[in-house]
């Protein structure tokens, strides 16, 4: 270490810098400005990782991005710590250095020490971790109509609100809907993992992310965990729940405000954080499964035991999820409690495997209809235009909708809801035309809405 004043300027200065990734740069700009080691070499590398006081190097956040990044500046590799090698490894066309301690890196350098790139099989690597999924739907005994609501969700990417007593199965079935989603294409792999990456979520035991994020906030979630922000900005839970599925259990616990400022990020599938100096975006295409009782005590509707609630307070507590918010999920569906010879069946039930299957081969129809839509890939992100172009029906079905509509007092949102899901069922079937039987079974997954429920 020089034994003088040392200036080190972080440019550019009017963007903030926060964390310990510079230590490494910042000790070997040092060395390199005091001709301890050769500026040209340098020059090729980009560096990254936290220093210790015994010359240790640590992991950092955000690795995969900068790694990208890197690769379009046009630098020749990286060399950061050897935990998080294999995550910038990703990266194709720019060698990855793996290092443990500050002498590695002065060694390697100065050429006194061979380090050899890390390199990564993408493929191989997302093909052994495709399915390695710890729940199955086989687990599930009866709820088959439950099943059934997941499947077509699952198929066009609709969101979903399970309603019923405590113990009915909610959780369970909210948790293995992952499981029945199509497979995480490559692309979206990689932008599920930098941002968990540059979220510092990402698991220390994988370099890339092969399955959808499954995300279950506490109701005690804030606004700004939920949809991110911060001070210095960093990706809130919808975000991080980006290609996979976000679970809220107990939907009325939450607070008001949290619930409300998720409407926007649902129809956007982004969300722009923004401040006096800047704003970002980050992506939020995400499912939402959201799973609450019917009333304070759990029991109204129950087919057996006596709800205690008064009438206006099964209305007030259902009030607490605003209509616009219900309108924004595609399928309500009632949950019942699992009867005794359901439990006790030894019939195994259909497993995650098979559904898939189906979903996939959904999912293929839709991205062949969304061929010509870049923002499109499935029914649940269909604009209002695309609907009055793919989801046609007849006189009969336009008859079955407004008779509907009347009785349950839906709203414009909702008939567009009804038409999502009822195009999805007819791809499950490989209609290519909207059928009756379609719509009504579209229409029965409406029948929770706010104003219906309690009345």
């Amino acid at each position: 270490m020089p034994r003088q004043k040392i200036i080190i300027n972080l440019a550019p200065a009017d963007i903030r810098k926060e964390g310990s990734s510079y230590d490494l740069a910042i000790a070997i700009g040092i060395l390199a400005a005091s001709n301890q080691l050769p500026i040209e070499t340098i020059q090729q590398y980009i560096f990254l990782g936290e220093l210790s006081l015994d010359g240790k190097v640590h992991p950092i956040k955000g690795a995969l991005p900068i790694a990208t990044q890197s690769k379009t500046d046009g630098f020749n590799g990286m060399i950061l710590p050897a935990v998080n090698a294999e995550e910038a490894a990703i990266v194709s066309g720019i060698k990855v250095y793996g290092i443990r301690t500050l002498d590695e890196v002065i060694r390697f350098i100065k050429g006194k020490l061979q380090i050899e790139a890390t390199q990564i099989n993408i493929a191989e690597k997302f093909e052994q971790l495709l399915n390695s999924y710890e729940l199955d739907f086989a687990e599930v005994r009866g709820q088959e109509n439950i099943k059934r609501a997941l499947e077509i969700a699952a198929a066009g990417g609709h969101n979903v609100i399970l309603i019923g007593p405590p113990g009915a199965g909610k959780t369970m079935l909210a948790k293995r809907l992952p499981t029945i989603l199509p497979p995480l294409t490559i692309d979206e792999s990689l932008e599920t993992t930098k941002i968990h990456s540059v979220s510092g979520k990402l698991p220390s035991s994988t370099s890339l992310l092969t399955i959808r994020p499954f995300r279950s906030p506490h109701h005690t979630v804030s606004d700004v965990a939920l949809v991110g922000g911060g001070a210095n900005p960093q990706p809130g839970e919808i975000s991080l729940a980006h290609n996979g599925v976000l679970f809220l259990d107990e939907l009325p616990e939450f607070k008001r405000s949290v619930l409300e400022v998720m409407r926007q990020p649902l129809e956007a599938r982004s969300i722009t954080i923004s401040r006096s100096r800047f704003s970002v975006d980050y992506p939020a295409s995400f499912m939402l499964i959201a799973a609450m009782n019917p009333c304070p005590c759990g029991y109204y509707n129950h087919p057996i035991r006596r709800c205690i609630c008064k009438q206006h307070v099964v209305q007030k507590y259902i009030s607490k999820i605003s209509g616009p918010l219900l309108d924004r999920i595609d399928i309500h569906i009632e949950v019942t409690p699992v009867e005794f010879n359901e439990l006790t069946e030894s019939r195994p039930s259909e497993k995650s495997e098979v559904v898939r299957k189906r979903v996939i081969k959904a999912r293929k129809i839709q991205e062949q209809r969304f061929k010509k839509y870049p923002n499109i890939h499935s029914n649940a992100q269909m604009r209002s235009r695309n609907i009055q172009e793919i989801c046609i029906i007849d006189e009969n079905g336009r008859n079955l909708l407004k008779k509907a509509m009347e009785r349950l007092n839906l709203s414009a949102r909702a008939y567009d809801r009804i038409l999502k899901v009822a195009r999805t069922i007819a791809d499950l079937e490989g209609s290519v035309e909207i059928l009756n039987q379609h719509l009504a079974e579209a229409i029965h997954f409406r029948s929770l809405d706010r104003e219906n429920w309690s009345g």
